[in-house]
Protein backbone atom coordinates (compact mmCIF):
# COMPACT_ATOMS: atom_id res chain seq x y z
CA UNK A 1 0.00 0.00 0.00
CA UNK A 2 2.46 2.44 0.82
CA UNK A 3 4.54 1.74 -2.44
CA UNK A 4 1.10 2.43 -4.63
CA UNK A 5 0.67 5.61 -2.58
CA UNK A 6 4.49 6.58 -3.51
CA UNK A 7 3.98 5.61 -6.91
CA UNK A 8 0.43 7.64 -7.18
CA UNK A 9 2.48 11.20 -5.69
CA UNK A 10 5.06 10.41 -8.05
CA UNK A 11 3.03 9.96 -11.68
CA UNK A 12 -0.02 12.58 -9.95
CA UNK A 13 2.60 16.13 -11.08
CA UNK A 14 3.52 14.47 -14.28
CA UNK A 15 -0.03 13.23 -15.08
CA UNK A 16 -1.31 16.80 -14.79
CA UNK A 17 1.65 18.67 -17.22
CA UNK A 18 1.52 15.90 -19.66
CA UNK A 19 -0.26 16.53 -23.18
CA UNK A 20 -2.76 14.19 -24.14
CA UNK A 21 -0.63 11.33 -25.66
CA UNK A 22 1.40 11.52 -23.31
CA UNK A 23 -1.32 10.91 -20.30
CA UNK A 24 -2.73 8.14 -22.53
CA UNK A 25 0.64 6.30 -22.38
CA UNK A 26 0.93 6.81 -18.25
CA UNK A 27 -2.68 5.49 -17.68
CA UNK A 28 -1.39 2.63 -19.54
CA UNK A 29 1.13 1.75 -17.55
CA UNK A 30 -0.39 3.32 -14.07
CA UNK A 31 -3.45 0.63 -14.97
CA UNK A 32 -0.79 -2.24 -15.87
CA UNK A 33 1.01 -1.88 -12.29
CA UNK A 34 -1.32 -0.86 -9.97
CA UNK A 35 -4.63 -2.96 -11.78
CA UNK A 36 -6.89 0.00 -11.41
CA UNK A 37 -9.74 0.76 -13.72
CA UNK A 38 -8.96 2.95 -16.17
CA UNK A 39 -11.78 5.65 -15.10
CA UNK A 40 -10.67 5.08 -11.47
CA UNK A 41 -6.88 5.73 -11.86
CA UNK A 42 -8.14 8.97 -13.90
CA UNK A 43 -9.79 10.08 -10.77
CA UNK A 44 -6.67 9.09 -8.66
CA UNK A 45 -4.33 10.85 -10.87
CA UNK A 46 -6.48 14.32 -11.22
CA UNK A 47 -7.31 14.49 -7.39
CA UNK A 48 -5.52 17.71 -5.35
CA UNK A 49 -5.12 17.19 -1.90
CA UNK A 50 -6.15 19.41 -0.07
CA UNK A 51 -5.94 19.01 4.05
CA UNK A 52 -9.30 19.83 5.90
CA UNK A 53 -11.16 21.44 3.46
CA UNK A 54 -14.73 20.97 2.72
CA UNK A 55 -16.45 19.88 -0.18
CA UNK A 56 -17.61 22.85 -2.27
CA UNK A 57 -20.28 21.31 -3.61
CA UNK A 58 -23.26 22.98 -3.09
CA UNK A 59 -26.06 21.91 -0.87
CA UNK A 60 -29.73 21.07 -1.83
CA UNK A 61 -31.89 23.87 -0.72
CA UNK A 62 -34.10 22.76 1.93
CA UNK A 63 -37.56 24.24 0.76
CA UNK A 64 -39.38 22.07 3.53
CA UNK A 65 -38.81 22.55 6.94
CA UNK A 66 -39.39 20.53 10.14
CA UNK A 67 -43.20 21.46 10.18
CA UNK A 68 -44.27 20.15 6.70
CA UNK A 69 -41.85 16.69 8.06
CA UNK A 70 -43.89 16.56 11.30
CA UNK A 71 -47.33 16.62 9.18
CA UNK A 72 -46.48 14.97 6.42
CA UNK A 73 -45.45 11.74 9.17
CA UNK A 74 -48.82 12.54 10.85
CA UNK A 75 -50.69 12.17 7.79
CA UNK A 76 -49.18 8.85 6.59
CA UNK A 77 -49.22 7.00 9.77
CA UNK A 78 -53.31 8.55 9.57
CA UNK A 79 -52.91 6.94 5.88
CA UNK A 80 -52.30 3.91 6.90
CA UNK A 81 -48.80 4.03 5.84
CA UNK A 82 -49.74 4.38 2.27
CA UNK A 83 -46.82 5.23 -0.39
CA UNK A 84 -45.67 8.68 -1.77
CA UNK A 85 -48.04 8.90 -4.61
CA UNK A 86 -51.34 7.66 -3.12
CA UNK A 87 -50.38 10.26 -0.16
CA UNK A 88 -49.99 13.01 -2.42
CA UNK A 89 -53.65 12.25 -3.85
CA UNK A 90 -54.96 11.66 -0.43
CA UNK A 91 -53.46 14.66 1.46
CA UNK A 92 -55.85 17.71 0.36
CA UNK A 93 -58.98 14.98 1.29
CA UNK A 94 -57.47 13.87 4.49
CA UNK A 95 -56.94 17.50 5.42
CA UNK A 96 -60.24 18.88 4.55
CA UNK A 97 -61.47 16.35 6.78
CA UNK A 98 -59.24 16.53 9.54
CA UNK A 99 -59.87 20.39 9.96
CA UNK A 100 -63.79 19.75 9.60
CA UNK A 101 -63.54 17.32 12.38
CA UNK A 102 -61.31 20.22 14.53
CA UNK A 103 -58.29 17.81 14.41
CA UNK A 104 -55.59 20.42 13.25
CA UNK A 105 -55.13 24.33 12.28
CA UNK A 106 -52.38 24.12 10.25
CA UNK A 107 -50.48 27.63 9.42
CA UNK A 108 -51.92 28.41 5.82
CA UNK A 109 -48.28 28.90 4.72
CA UNK A 110 -47.37 25.70 6.06
CA UNK A 111 -50.59 24.43 4.89
CA UNK A 112 -49.66 26.01 1.09
CA UNK A 113 -46.22 23.68 1.03
CA UNK A 114 -47.78 20.54 2.11
CA UNK A 115 -50.18 21.13 -0.41
CA UNK A 116 -47.55 21.44 -3.38
CA UNK A 117 -44.90 18.75 -2.16
CA UNK A 118 -44.75 16.22 -4.67
CA UNK A 119 -44.76 12.31 -4.43
CA UNK A 120 -41.22 12.28 -4.54
CA UNK A 121 -40.17 14.51 -2.46
CA UNK A 122 -42.76 12.79 0.51
CA UNK A 123 -41.16 9.40 -0.22
CA UNK A 124 -37.54 11.53 0.25
CA UNK A 125 -39.17 13.14 3.33
CA UNK A 126 -40.47 9.89 4.89
CA UNK A 127 -37.73 7.57 4.16
CA UNK A 128 -35.45 8.26 7.33
CA UNK A 129 -38.75 7.39 8.90
CA UNK A 130 -39.81 4.10 6.68
CA UNK A 131 -36.42 2.74 7.91
CA UNK A 132 -36.55 2.31 11.51
CA UNK A 133 -39.99 0.41 11.19
CA UNK A 134 -38.43 -4.27 10.43
CA UNK A 135 -46.98 -26.48 -2.28
CA UNK A 136 -50.22 -26.34 -4.26
CA UNK A 137 -52.78 -28.85 -3.57
CA UNK A 138 -53.96 -30.62 -6.05
CA UNK A 139 -57.96 -30.48 -6.85
CA UNK A 140 -59.43 -33.50 -6.35
CA UNK A 141 -60.92 -35.36 -9.63
CA UNK A 142 -64.54 -34.72 -11.03
CA UNK A 143 -63.85 -30.83 -10.83
CA UNK A 144 -65.58 -31.20 -14.12
CA UNK A 145 -69.72 -30.54 -13.19
CA UNK A 146 -72.37 -29.76 -14.79
CA UNK A 147 -72.13 -26.59 -12.46
CA UNK A 148 -68.80 -25.76 -13.76
CA UNK A 149 -69.49 -26.33 -17.16
CA UNK A 150 -72.46 -24.08 -17.32
CA UNK A 151 -70.74 -21.14 -16.12
CA UNK A 152 -68.75 -19.30 -18.89
CA UNK A 153 -64.88 -18.84 -18.41
CA UNK A 154 -63.29 -14.89 -18.65
CA UNK A 155 -59.90 -13.73 -18.27
CA UNK A 156 -58.33 -11.22 -17.25
CA UNK A 157 -57.79 -9.91 -20.90
CA UNK A 158 -61.74 -10.08 -21.66
CA UNK A 159 -62.81 -7.48 -19.26
CA UNK A 160 -61.99 -4.36 -21.09
CA UNK A 161 -63.72 -1.20 -19.54
CA UNK A 162 -66.51 -2.56 -17.38
CA UNK A 163 -69.49 -0.84 -15.79
CA UNK A 164 -69.59 -1.14 -12.31
CA UNK A 165 -71.21 -3.65 -10.42
CA UNK A 166 -68.87 -6.13 -12.11
CA UNK A 167 -67.09 -7.57 -8.75
CA UNK A 168 -64.20 -10.40 -8.40
CA UNK A 169 -64.68 -12.78 -5.67
CA UNK A 170 -62.47 -14.63 -4.02
CA UNK A 171 -62.10 -16.20 0.01
CA UNK A 172 -59.06 -15.77 1.97
CA UNK A 173 -58.37 -18.64 4.91
CA UNK A 174 -56.97 -17.52 8.50
CA UNK A 175 -55.59 -20.73 9.27
CA UNK A 176 -52.26 -19.62 10.33
CA UNK A 177 -49.80 -20.02 7.57
CA UNK A 178 -49.52 -23.37 6.41
CA UNK A 179 -53.13 -24.71 5.08
CA UNK A 180 -54.70 -27.18 7.38
CA UNK A 181 -57.72 -29.21 8.04
CA UNK A 182 -60.27 -27.53 10.87
CA UNK A 183 -63.15 -25.07 10.83
CA UNK A 184 -61.08 -21.56 10.58
CA UNK A 185 -62.43 -17.69 9.99
CA UNK A 186 -62.80 -17.03 6.03
CA UNK A 187 -62.78 -13.40 4.26
CA UNK A 188 -64.96 -13.54 1.62
CA UNK A 189 -63.52 -10.23 -0.36
CA UNK A 190 -65.38 -8.58 -3.29
CA UNK A 191 -63.91 -5.95 -5.66
CA UNK A 192 -65.44 -4.20 -8.53
CA UNK A 193 -62.94 -3.57 -11.29
CA UNK A 194 -64.13 -0.22 -12.73
CA UNK A 195 -63.96 1.50 -9.12
CA UNK A 196 -62.04 -1.03 -7.01
CA UNK A 197 -64.28 -0.79 -4.30
CA UNK A 198 -63.74 -3.42 -1.69
CA UNK A 199 -66.13 -5.13 0.84
CA UNK A 200 -65.49 -7.71 2.69
CA UNK A 201 -67.23 -10.05 5.10
CA UNK A 202 -66.27 -12.69 8.17
CA UNK A 203 -67.64 -15.61 7.71
CA UNK A 204 -67.29 -18.73 11.08
CA UNK A 205 -66.07 -21.27 8.42
CA UNK A 206 -66.36 -22.12 4.75
CA UNK A 207 -69.91 -22.77 3.48
CA UNK A 208 -71.71 -21.91 0.44
CA UNK A 209 -74.58 -20.98 2.04
CA UNK A 210 -72.63 -18.30 4.52
CA UNK A 211 -71.21 -16.85 0.74
CA UNK A 212 -74.60 -16.26 -0.57
CA UNK A 213 -75.64 -14.62 2.56
CA UNK A 214 -72.00 -12.24 2.51
CA UNK A 215 -73.61 -11.27 -1.36
CA UNK A 216 -76.74 -10.01 -0.69
CA UNK A 217 -75.20 -8.38 2.27
CA UNK A 218 -72.96 -6.69 0.40
CA UNK A 219 -75.04 -5.87 -2.52
CA UNK A 220 -77.21 -3.70 -0.07
CA UNK A 221 -74.11 -1.91 1.03
CA UNK A 222 -73.09 -1.02 -2.39
CA UNK A 223 -73.78 2.48 -3.76
CA UNK A 224 -74.15 0.70 -7.32
CA UNK A 225 -75.90 -2.32 -8.46
CA UNK A 226 -74.22 -5.36 -8.39
CA UNK A 227 -74.39 -6.86 -11.95
CA UNK A 228 -72.30 -9.92 -12.05
CA UNK A 229 -69.65 -11.92 -10.16
CA UNK A 230 -66.28 -13.60 -11.16
CA UNK A 231 -64.61 -16.29 -9.15
CA UNK A 232 -61.94 -19.27 -9.39
CA UNK A 233 -62.69 -22.23 -9.02
CA UNK A 234 -63.60 -23.26 -5.79
CA UNK A 235 -65.87 -25.73 -4.91
CA UNK A 236 -68.01 -23.26 -2.70
CA UNK A 237 -68.31 -20.98 -5.71
CA UNK A 238 -68.98 -23.77 -8.44
CA UNK A 239 -72.42 -25.26 -6.25
CA UNK A 240 -76.00 -25.30 -6.57
CA UNK A 241 -76.36 -22.49 -3.96
CA UNK A 242 -74.55 -19.66 -5.55
CA UNK A 243 -75.33 -20.74 -9.12
CA UNK A 244 -79.35 -20.45 -8.12
CA UNK A 245 -78.23 -16.69 -6.19
CA UNK A 246 -76.97 -15.38 -9.71
CA UNK A 247 -79.52 -16.78 -11.71
CA UNK A 248 -82.51 -15.20 -9.08
CA UNK A 249 -80.89 -12.04 -8.86
CA UNK A 250 -79.88 -11.87 -12.55
CA UNK A 251 -76.17 -11.97 -11.94
CA UNK A 252 -73.54 -12.41 -14.51
CA UNK A 253 -71.29 -15.21 -13.19
CA UNK A 254 -68.05 -16.18 -14.59
CA UNK A 255 -65.12 -17.86 -12.96
CA UNK A 256 -61.12 -17.84 -14.29
CA UNK A 257 -59.37 -20.39 -15.70
CA UNK A 258 -57.90 -23.33 -13.29
CA UNK A 259 -54.53 -22.80 -12.17
CA UNK A 260 -54.33 -19.00 -13.52
CA UNK A 261 -54.68 -16.35 -10.93
CA UNK A 262 -54.11 -13.40 -13.06
CA UNK A 263 -57.62 -14.15 -14.20
CA UNK A 264 -58.65 -12.42 -10.92
CA UNK A 265 -55.67 -10.14 -10.43
CA UNK A 266 -58.10 -7.16 -9.17
CA UNK A 267 -58.96 -9.08 -6.23
CA UNK A 268 -55.79 -11.24 -5.26
CA UNK A 269 -54.11 -7.83 -5.21
CA UNK A 270 -56.69 -6.62 -2.46
CA UNK A 271 -56.16 -9.81 -0.87
CA UNK A 272 -53.05 -8.93 0.50
CA UNK A 273 -53.55 -5.07 0.05
CA UNK A 274 -56.26 -4.83 2.56
CA UNK A 275 -57.08 -8.36 3.94
CA UNK A 276 -53.67 -9.47 5.13
CA UNK A 277 -52.68 -5.65 5.72
CA UNK A 278 -55.40 -5.63 8.52
CA UNK A 279 -55.94 -9.03 9.81
CA UNK A 280 -52.36 -10.48 8.94
CA UNK A 281 -51.47 -14.53 8.68
CA UNK A 282 -52.66 -15.43 12.18
CA UNK A 283 -55.14 -18.18 12.89
CA UNK A 284 -58.39 -17.25 14.23
CA UNK A 285 -61.56 -19.55 14.49
CA UNK A 286 -64.75 -19.41 16.26
CA UNK A 287 -67.71 -17.31 16.58
CA UNK A 288 -66.00 -14.51 18.53
CA UNK A 289 -63.03 -14.00 16.21
CA UNK A 290 -65.91 -13.69 13.63
CA UNK A 291 -67.67 -11.26 15.21
CA UNK A 292 -64.58 -9.01 15.91
CA UNK A 293 -63.53 -9.40 12.45
CA UNK A 294 -66.91 -8.44 11.24
CA UNK A 295 -66.49 -5.57 13.26
CA UNK A 296 -63.10 -4.87 11.58
CA UNK A 297 -64.16 -5.01 8.17
CA UNK A 298 -67.26 -2.38 9.13
CA UNK A 299 -65.27 0.21 9.89
CA UNK A 300 -61.89 -0.35 7.45
CA UNK A 301 -64.83 -0.36 4.52
CA UNK A 302 -65.09 3.55 5.30
CA UNK A 303 -61.95 4.08 5.51
CA UNK A 304 -60.41 2.22 2.98
CA UNK A 305 -63.24 3.11 0.30
CA UNK A 306 -63.01 6.85 1.27
CA UNK A 307 -59.51 7.53 2.24
CA UNK A 308 -57.20 5.23 0.72
CA UNK A 309 -56.28 6.45 -3.19
CA UNK A 310 -55.43 3.37 -5.44
CA UNK A 311 -54.07 2.81 -8.58
CA UNK A 312 -55.29 2.05 -11.72
CA UNK A 313 -53.53 -0.04 -14.66
CA UNK A 314 -54.32 3.31 -17.59
CA UNK A 315 -52.10 0.82 -20.30
CA UNK A 316 -49.82 -2.16 -20.47
CA UNK A 317 -47.36 -2.23 -23.74
CA UNK A 318 -44.82 -5.42 -24.18
CA UNK A 319 -41.62 -5.00 -25.96
CA UNK A 320 -40.18 -8.38 -26.17
CA UNK A 321 -39.62 -9.53 -22.36
CA UNK A 322 -39.97 -5.38 -21.52
CA UNK A 323 -43.36 -4.82 -20.17
CA UNK A 324 -43.82 -0.98 -19.49
CA UNK A 325 -47.14 -0.29 -17.42
CA UNK A 326 -48.91 3.26 -17.11
CA UNK A 327 -51.25 4.09 -14.51
CA UNK A 328 -53.87 6.58 -13.90
CA UNK A 329 -53.35 9.06 -11.13
CA UNK A 330 -53.94 7.66 -7.81
CA UNK A 331 -57.57 7.87 -6.44
CA UNK A 332 -59.97 6.49 -3.21
CA UNK A 333 -62.70 4.08 -5.24
CA UNK A 334 -65.08 7.29 -3.77
CA UNK A 335 -63.52 9.81 -5.93
CA UNK A 336 -63.54 7.28 -8.87
CA UNK A 337 -67.79 6.76 -8.41
CA UNK A 338 -68.34 10.37 -8.46
CA UNK A 339 -66.16 10.59 -11.27
CA UNK A 340 -68.90 8.19 -13.35
CA UNK A 341 -71.07 10.82 -15.68
CA UNK A 342 -73.50 7.37 -15.64
CA UNK A 343 -74.28 7.07 -11.83
CA UNK A 344 -77.69 8.55 -10.35
CA UNK A 345 -77.25 12.00 -8.77
CA UNK A 346 -78.61 11.06 -5.99
CA UNK A 347 -76.89 7.96 -5.06
CA UNK A 348 -73.93 10.44 -5.81
CA UNK A 349 -75.30 12.85 -3.30
CA UNK A 350 -75.82 10.30 -0.77
CA UNK A 351 -71.99 9.59 -1.19
CA UNK A 352 -71.11 12.60 -0.21
CA UNK A 353 -73.26 13.10 2.71
CA UNK A 354 -71.98 9.77 3.59
CA UNK A 355 -68.25 11.14 3.23
CA UNK A 356 -68.95 14.14 4.81
CA UNK A 357 -69.67 12.60 8.25
CA UNK A 358 -66.71 10.34 8.42
CA UNK A 359 -63.76 10.96 10.50
CA UNK A 360 -60.61 9.06 9.16
CA UNK A 361 -58.83 10.11 12.54
CA UNK A 362 -61.69 7.94 14.65
CA UNK A 363 -61.46 5.40 11.87
CA UNK A 364 -58.04 4.57 11.99
CA UNK A 365 -58.47 4.60 16.03
CA UNK A 366 -60.99 2.20 15.42
CA UNK A 367 -59.23 -0.23 13.24
CA UNK A 368 -56.42 -0.70 15.68
CA UNK A 369 -58.88 -1.06 18.55
CA UNK A 370 -60.27 -4.23 16.82
CA UNK A 371 -56.66 -4.92 15.14
CA UNK A 372 -55.62 -5.32 18.98
CA UNK A 373 -58.20 -7.17 20.09
CA UNK A 374 -57.86 -10.32 16.72
CA UNK A 375 -54.55 -10.18 17.48
CA UNK A 376 -55.39 -11.27 21.39
CA UNK A 377 -57.75 -13.96 20.23
CA UNK A 378 -54.65 -15.29 17.93
CA UNK A 379 -52.51 -15.26 20.87
CA UNK A 380 -55.34 -17.51 23.11
CA UNK A 381 -55.84 -21.31 23.31
CA UNK A 382 -59.58 -22.55 22.87
CA UNK A 383 -59.42 -23.04 26.59
CA UNK A 384 -58.06 -19.99 27.88
CA UNK A 385 -60.81 -17.39 29.54
CA UNK A 386 -61.28 -14.75 27.41
CA UNK A 387 -59.98 -11.39 28.15
CA UNK A 388 -61.77 -8.27 28.30
CA UNK A 389 -60.98 -5.36 25.37
CA UNK A 390 -58.64 -3.02 25.81
CA UNK A 391 -59.54 0.35 27.14
CA UNK A 392 -60.24 3.24 24.35
CA UNK A 393 -58.09 6.39 23.93
CA UNK A 394 -59.31 9.48 23.67
CA UNK A 395 -59.20 10.73 20.04
CA UNK A 396 -56.92 13.80 20.38
CA UNK A 397 -54.15 11.78 22.46
CA UNK A 398 -54.39 8.67 19.66
CA UNK A 399 -53.63 11.91 17.40
CA UNK A 400 -51.06 13.00 19.21
CA UNK A 401 -49.61 9.88 19.14
CA UNK A 402 -49.65 9.51 14.99
CA UNK A 403 -46.61 11.60 14.79
CA UNK A 404 -44.31 9.58 17.02
CA UNK A 405 -45.88 5.77 16.89
CA UNK A 406 -43.04 5.58 14.16
CA UNK A 407 -40.68 5.31 16.90
CA UNK A 408 -42.30 1.86 18.28
CA UNK A 409 -41.69 0.41 14.75
CA UNK A 410 -44.69 -1.78 13.86
CA UNK A 411 -47.96 -0.21 14.72
CA UNK A 412 -50.34 -2.64 13.49
CA UNK A 413 -51.22 -5.10 16.15
CA UNK A 414 -51.92 -7.96 13.87
CA UNK A 415 -48.35 -8.23 12.42
CA UNK A 416 -46.09 -7.94 15.97
CA UNK A 417 -43.84 -10.38 15.74
CA UNK A 418 -43.77 -13.00 18.93
CA UNK A 419 -41.28 -11.86 21.79
CA UNK A 420 -38.89 -15.51 21.45
CA UNK A 421 -37.49 -17.14 24.48
CA UNK A 422 -33.93 -16.60 25.40
CA UNK A 423 -31.85 -19.50 25.45
CA UNK A 424 -29.82 -21.10 27.86
CA UNK A 425 -28.28 -24.12 26.81
CA UNK A 426 -25.62 -24.74 24.44
CA UNK A 427 -25.50 -25.64 20.62
CA UNK A 428 -21.53 -26.20 20.37
CA UNK A 429 -19.72 -28.78 22.65
CA UNK A 430 -17.48 -26.10 24.93
CA UNK A 431 -13.59 -26.70 23.53
CA UNK A 432 -12.30 -25.67 26.98
CA UNK A 433 -14.28 -27.35 29.21
CA UNK A 434 -11.56 -29.80 30.25
CA UNK A 435 -8.73 -27.41 30.07
CA UNK A 436 -10.85 -23.81 31.43
CA UNK A 437 -9.17 -24.34 35.08
CA UNK A 438 -5.76 -24.44 33.98
CA UNK A 439 -6.08 -21.42 31.98
CA UNK A 440 -8.23 -20.11 35.24
CA UNK A 441 -5.48 -20.44 36.87
CA UNK A 442 -2.94 -18.68 34.19
CA UNK A 443 -5.19 -16.01 34.25
CA UNK A 444 -4.58 -15.41 38.04
CA UNK A 445 -1.12 -15.79 38.43
CA UNK A 446 -0.58 -13.22 35.10
CA UNK A 447 -3.93 -10.90 34.59
CA UNK A 448 -2.78 -8.91 31.88
CA UNK A 449 -2.01 -11.97 29.80
CA UNK A 450 -3.75 -12.09 26.27
CA UNK A 451 -6.39 -14.95 24.97
CA UNK A 452 -3.74 -15.34 22.04
CA UNK A 453 -0.95 -16.27 24.26
CA UNK A 454 -3.50 -18.38 26.39
CA UNK A 455 -4.03 -20.28 22.98
CA UNK A 456 -0.37 -20.80 22.15
CA UNK A 457 0.65 -22.50 25.23
CA UNK A 458 -2.70 -24.63 25.13
CA UNK A 459 -1.36 -25.54 21.33
CA UNK A 460 1.80 -26.30 22.77
CA UNK A 461 0.38 -28.78 25.41
CA UNK A 462 -2.43 -30.54 23.39
CA UNK A 463 -1.50 -29.61 19.30
CA UNK A 464 -4.17 -31.83 18.03
CA UNK A 465 -7.14 -30.09 19.63
CA UNK A 466 -5.96 -26.21 19.91
CA UNK A 467 -4.06 -26.17 17.27
CA UNK A 468 -4.91 -23.32 14.95
CA UNK A 469 -6.76 -19.97 15.16
CA UNK A 470 -10.78 -21.32 15.08
CA UNK A 471 -11.02 -21.36 18.62
CA UNK A 472 -9.14 -17.87 19.33
CA UNK A 473 -12.67 -15.93 19.04
CA UNK A 474 -14.76 -18.25 21.89
CA UNK A 475 -11.15 -17.97 23.99
CA UNK A 476 -10.96 -14.27 23.95
CA UNK A 477 -15.23 -14.50 24.72
CA UNK A 478 -14.77 -16.54 27.80
CA UNK A 479 -11.38 -14.30 28.97
CA UNK A 480 -13.54 -11.44 28.70
CA UNK A 481 -16.28 -12.57 30.76
CA UNK A 482 -13.92 -13.89 33.23
CA UNK A 483 -12.38 -10.59 33.58
CA UNK A 484 -15.41 -8.69 34.00
CA UNK A 485 -16.80 -11.51 36.89
CA UNK A 486 -13.89 -10.40 38.84
CA UNK A 487 -13.91 -6.91 38.09
CA UNK A 488 -17.39 -7.22 39.70
CA UNK A 489 -16.66 -9.04 42.83
CA UNK A 490 -14.15 -6.23 42.96
CA UNK A 491 -15.87 -3.35 43.23
CA UNK A 492 -18.41 -5.68 44.97
CA UNK A 493 -16.36 -5.93 48.03
CA UNK A 494 -15.13 -2.74 48.40
CA UNK A 495 -18.43 -1.04 48.25
CA UNK A 496 -19.21 -3.49 51.42
CA UNK A 497 -16.16 -2.80 52.76
CA UNK A 498 -16.80 1.06 52.95
CA UNK A 499 -19.94 0.40 54.27
CA UNK A 500 -18.99 -1.91 57.53
CA UNK A 501 -16.75 1.05 57.68
CA UNK A 502 -19.34 4.03 58.22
Amino acid sequence: MATRKELIEALRERYRAASKADKARILDEFCTLTGYHRKHAIRVLKEVDVPNVQSTKPKRNRIYDEAVRQLLVMFWEAGDRVCGKRLKALIPTLLESMERHGHVAIDPAVKVMLLQVSAATIDRILRATREQIDGKKRRRSGVGSAIRRSVAVRTFADWGDPAPGFLEVDMVEHCGGIKRDGNFVHSLVLTDIATGWTECVAMPVRDQSLIVAGFAKVAAELPFAMLGIDTDNDSAFMSQTVFDYCKDNDLVQTRSRAYKKNDNAWVEQKNGAIVRRLVGYGKLSGLRATHVLGQLYAASRLYINFFQPSFKLKSKTRDGARVQKKYHAPMTPCERILALPNLDDAAKALLKVQFNELDPVRLLQRIRELQTQLAQLGEQRPDDAISDPPAKADVATFLHSLSTAWKDGEVRPTHRKKPGTQRTYRTRVDPFEHSWPMVEQWLINEPSVTAKELLGRLAAMVPDVYMGTSQLRTLQRRVKEWRQDKAKYLVLASLEGKALCA
